[in-house]
């Protein structure tokens, strides 16, 4: 598979299948009944054109609507992460990588673009730097251009 096969697929984990699964239900069978009150009530109130709450329970059903399709979306076409023991960096792995000049470790794990997370240290396998490590083994190192225009170095110490 190449990388951008990689790239351009959406993977998730089965705790993340299971937290959107939980969300579609909440907003198909709870959310939707009650912004189709809000907007029922707020057409009681008067001129729609100039119904400021009426407007917002629109934009607010239009909202939940698009993340109903959006979630579905992700739920029919994501592939769970079903990392195994490798040398190679793929979705799943945990890496640990020395930026060059630098003595401290830093740890990532590589996941779907869903499950992007910087402050828990979970970079998307299709962000700049997610990207240059899949394929690569502890060991090798990697280059990649920074937003800013620089060029960083990492060496990958371990692949888990």
């Amino acid at each position: 598979m190449s990388k951008n096969t990689v790239n351009n697929k959406k993977y998730i984990t089965k705790k993340k299948r299971e937290e959107l699964k939980d969300e579609l239900e909440h907003l198909m069978n709870t959310r939707r009944g009650e912004i189709a009150r809000e907007i029922e009530r707020a057409k009681g109130m008067g001129d729609l054109s100039e119904n400021a709450e009426y407007q917002q329970a629109r934009e607010e059903q239009s909202s939940i609507e698009g993340r109903i399709s959006e979630i579905k979306n992700i739920l029919k076409t994501a592939e769970i992460i079903n990392h195994r023991k490798s040398d190679v960096v793929e979705v799943g792995s945990k890496v640990s990588l020395r930026k060059k000049y630098s003595s401290k470790d830093q740890v990532y794990y590589i996941v779907g673009s869903e499950e992007a997370n910087m402050v828990e240290k979970r970079i998307s396998h299709a962000s700049p730097l997610g990207n240059a490590l899949i394929g690569h083994k502890k060991g090798d190192t990697v280059e990649l251009m920074t937003p800013g225009g620089e060029m960083a170095v990492y060496h990958i110490e371990t692949v888990e």
